[in-house]
């Protein structure tokens, strides 16, 4: 049993071997509060967010910056995850909703296979959400989504401004 937790360990070492957290001085405090049943947790200084990219539907490879102008919900997931799966529908709804020109819901998968994602897109007739892939989980891990799911609330001017935990309605 120990092999397998020396190895376990190792390889979430060595896939997050280049992450490299806020320096302690520039962690800001803030305040959780309740918003439909889910904690969330707000900034008190929004966050600047790191410029990584990852990969769109196209092929392209977009960053934070790139959404500039509009407020983001960026949720970090995966199809093998049963609370993300439960809670894309909302974020669908969400879209349909509240996406246009000011805001963007943002579904950013760490499958290895993009294939799933699709699938799992046609399965739920998803109307709004595009797709969005992380398969090295290098931007999760810049953002500091170790989890999924993970949600980021990201401003007009790029700038995380709170995060839930786990599955949202």
């Amino acid at each position: 049993m120990r092999c397998i937790g020396l190895v376990a360990g190792a390889a979430v070492g060595y896939h997050y071997r280049d992450y490299e957290p806020a320096p302690q001085s520039s962690r800001q405090p803030s305040s959780t509060s309740e918003i439909g049943g889910q904690r969330f947790i707000r900034w008190y200084t929004p966050r600047k967010m790191p410029e990584i990219s990852f990969e769109d539907e196209n092929g392209k490879t977009p960053t934070i910056p790139d959404f500039h102008g509009r407020v983001v919900l960026l949720n970090v997931w995966a199809t093998w995850c049963a609370p993300c799966r439960k809670e894309m529908p909302s974020l669908d709804r969400l879209g349909a909703k509240r996406g246009g020109p000011d805001f963007e819901v943002v579904a950013l998968s760490i499958d290895h296979d993009s294939a799933l994602v699709r699938a799992f897109y046609l399965e739920t007739d998803s109307k709004t959400l595009r797709s969005h892939f992380d398969r090295h989980g290098r931007a999760s891990a810049a953002f500091g989504a170790f989890a999924v799911p993970t949600t980021l609330l990201i401003d007009r001017n790029g700038l995380e401004v709170g995060r839930a935990l786990g599955e949202a309605e």
